[in-house]
């Protein structure tokens, strides 16, 4: 295996057998779950032989580990993160913005950038993206829409994406990348579904001033690990300064080493793997209707089988009781996530579980031609919607109120409704005949 800087210091140090009179309270010893005993000796706190996260010394391995990262990524700088990419979603716009600004935002982004404009005071402009109706998700984010918007607004001081989505579209990121410089604009990907891409040898998510994306997902790392990559003058001590606000002051060590060997894994022989599922996914490609890069006219994670179906919900569900649990659900589409860690047996069971779900359904309608919704009426900014006293409605009695949260039904998965928003006559119509539970609570700013 490739260099593994804080693992192999962790190790080290655990073999010195020191005694350990500082959290975590386990001390290194056995949990009372067997399972999860094997990395309890790697499990520290911040000391000298193990490095601190947010305030490194020279010879701190949790950097050096952070700079491998860095260039299995193609970026200039690595933060580990053990909050998800919400903490590095946060991170980026604490870094690329100052409270007040104005922001270009990606109207399907995650509700983790609803809440930086809230935190920080942003002031969003949105971008919505082209609708296909033949596979009944949203395409890409098209450079000349946001040169027109940027062009528009020129005192925009950030934008904001995601790339792939959770559909596996990719946006062209070094494209988007030049138009954003061009008008002095930072940009941000929310690239969390995308951290394997590099071990395919597409680093586009580097060309971000900011890219955040979640190791846990399409990774062999567990839950919460995450990482934001830079490029464009921000320093390691900026990095580290803001992701403090929100990351803990007692980031656990076990998922920064699990990074670590993640990525000196994928390097040696996971990269392999990854390559075998892209072609395992091919091939199901190929035999069960599914999104497909020719089709759509745009870029798909290679890794990400989004099946077509008739009815996304009840496919699941068969599917489930089959014992095979897809990632997500629409009403169009079943999700499955490719990774490294799926082999040819796991293949092989998941194509006869959709060989038996989807034998005599029907096909999928041919075009899913949604109306556009209603353009949004901003009553007032995220923040005072999100600080304000809410109040819990139902849809239908929410008329002529604020919105103090999202509604983003699927499909498409784009919000209907954001925070400060008015909660209008034409928005109920929409979020009714698009199928929307419309006894659903909404929060709302108490009047």
């Amino acid at each position: 295996m490739t260099e593994t800087p804080l693992c192999d210091a962790l190790r080290g140090f655990a073999h010195t057998d020191p005694l350990r009179m500082h959290m975590p309270g386990h001390k290194g010893k056995p949990l009372p779950f067997p399972e999860l005993s094997a990395a309890a000796p790697l499990d520290f706190t911040e000391l000298p032989p193990t490095g601190d996260l947010f305030d490194p010394g020279p010879e701190d391995a949790i950097p050096a580990a952070e700079v491998l990262w860095a260039r299995a990524f193609g970026a200039e700088r690595c933060l580990f993160l053990t909050g998800g990419s919400t903490q590095g979603v946060l991170t980026a716009f604490t870094l690329a913005c100052s409270p007040g600004d104005e922001v270009l935002l990606d109207r399907g982004c995650h509700r983790s950038a609803y809440n930086a404009l809230a935190l920080l005071d942003l002031h969003p402009r949105y971008l919505f993206r082209p609708w296909r109706a033949e596979a009944g998700v949203t395409g890409p984010v098209e450079p000349t829409a946001v040169e027109a918007a940027l062009t528009a607004h020129p005192t925009i001081r950030a934008v904001c994406l995601t790339s792939p989505t959770y559909h596996g579209v990719c946006s062209d990121i070094p494209a988007l990348a030049d138009v954003c410089r061009a008008h002095g604009a930072r940009l941000i990907v929310d690239g969390a579904h995308g951290a394997h891409l590099p071990f395919l040898g597409d680093r586009s998510l580097a060309a971000a001033d900011l890219a955040v994306v979640s190791a846990h997902k399409t990774l062999p790392a567990p839950g919460q690990s995450a990482l934001l990559f830079s490029r464009g003058g921000f320093s390691q001590e900026e990095l580290c300064r803001a992701g403090s606000l929100y990351g803990s002051s007692s980031p656990s060590y076990l998922l920064m080493a699990a990074m670590d060997a993640a990525r000196a894994w994928m390097e040696d022989e996971g990269a392999a793997a990854l390559r075998e599922t892209v072609r395992q996914v091919a091939r199901l490609r190929a035999r069960f209707p599914s999104l497909r890069p020719e089709e759509m006219g745009a870029t798909l994670d290679p890794a990400r089988l989004t099946l077509l179906c008739d009815d996304g919900f009840a496919v699941q569900e068969a599917l489930e009781a089959r014992g095979v649990w897809p990632e997500m659900a629409d009403a169009r589409h079943v999700v499955c996530i490719g990774t490294s860690a799926d082999d040819p047996a796991d293949f092989a069971r998941l194509e006869a579980a959709l060989s038996t779900v989807l034998a005599g359904r029907p096909a999928p309608a041919e075009a899913l031609d949604l109306p556009q919704p209603p353009g949004p009426e901003q009553v007032l900014s995220p923040r005072s919607a999100r600080f304000a006293p809410t109040e819990r409605l139902s849809l239908r009695a929410a008329e002529g109120r604020v919105a103090a949260a999202q509604a983003a039904p699927y499909p498409p998965g784009i919000p209907v409704i954001a925070p400060g928003e008015r909660i209008t006559k034409k928005t109920i119509a929409y979020l009714s005949r698009i199928g929307y539970n419309m006894e659903k609570d909404m929060e709302v700013v108490r009047i």
